[in-house]
């Protein structure tokens, strides 16, 4: 329980850290958001009544409360280009990207642990050999180049998709699952690659030590020696590895969202930006800050469910 407590105060110390950096950052760039609403109907006294309307004459320290306690209530402020609230603007496009990094882990999942129990099984074989040049290849390609790639041949060449002809999932889930497979692999590849060389050199370490000598005195069987024994202590280094990735993947989104046309909160971040949309900016890096820091909480979670000793430590 106290290491439960102790993560989840890191949790929240860790947000709130990166919420007010996100917040004092936008606030002290160039650049008057009263004016910039405006447009060309902005006159010093309507730039004036507005500032004081938006609170943006209070102190940095005060405006930044007020925008927290907004944002916990569910309130992430209004957009200066479109004149909308900000939550009606990425609240459908939260699921798209969550998705799009959900699949990715779970295609890391299925390749990366038959692959290195498979290699690592097989050490210095040949067919441990090949796999591990073409794993280095992939592991050399950008996610991006993989994805224009992926465009070109299995889109443009054998017509298994239709490139950005993007399918919302509020039309057809199987649609938009299909649409975003492709998408998933280019996440997925470099990232389970590096996956599948970790656990191989995990699985090698663990296969020198003397329990497991041990557990084949005692007449086990392979399969059971590894699954049983070699396997668990194996996967913590990769669990923290996957960890990170899928952390790593719901903020690498953006760029793959732009290859493929998915309207995530990737391109709405992207366009906000160029904008100068400074209220759905925070906004979309706050989601996206809680989003990984929340999967490295769950990951610490698991890693000590694994390993129980690292709540002695």
């Amino acid at each position: 329980m106290k290491y439960f407590a102790k993560k989840l105060a890191g949790l929240v110390a860790t947000l709130l850290a990166v919420s007010f950096l996100v917040f004092a950052a936008f606030a002290v760039i160039p650049g008057d958001p009263a004016t910039a609403m405006l447009g060309t109907e902005a006159t010093p006294a309507r730039v004036e009544e507005l500032r004081a309307r938006l609170g943006l004459n209070d102190p940095l320290i005060v405006r930044y409360a007020r925008w927290a306690a907004d944002f916990v209530r569910g309130d992430f402020g209004t957009s200066y280009r479109y004149n909308m609230t900000v939550k009606s603007m990425i609240w459908d496009k939260i699921p798209i990207t969550l998705t799009l990094a959900g699949m990715s882990f779970v295609l890391i999942v299925l390749i990366s642990v038959p692959v290195g129990i498979l290699c690592a099984w097989h050490a210095q074989s040949r067919l441990d050999r090949t796999v591990m040049v073409v794993n280095q290849i992939i592991m050399a390609v950008p996610a991006f180049f993989s994805g224009i790639l992926i465009t070109l041949v299995f889109g443009l060449v054998f017509h298994f998709f239709t490139p950005g002809d993007y399918v919302s999932y509020h039309t057809s889930w199987s649609g938009f699952l299909g649409y975003l497979f492709f998408p998933a692999v280019a996440i997925a590849l470099p990232k389970a690659a590096m996956a599948a060389k970790l656990l191989r050199t995990s699985v090698i370490a663990e296969k020198k030590l003397d329990y497991v000598r041990t557990a084949y005195s005692r007449g086990n069987r392979t399969k059971a020696v590894l699954y049983r024994h070699v396997l668990k202590n194996a996967l913590i280094p990769v669990v923290t590895f996957l960890g990170m990735a899928l952390a790593d993947m719901v903020a690498g989104s953006i760029v793959i969202e732009q290859v493929f046309n998915i309207p995530g909160i990737g391109r709405i971040l992207l366009t906000s930006i160029s904008n100068r949309d400074y209220p759905v900016v925070q906004a979309v890096i706050v989601c996206i800050a809680f989003l990984v820091i929340f999967i490295n909480f769950l990951v610490d979670m698991l890693y000590r469910w694994i390993d129980p000793r690292i709540a002695l430590e």
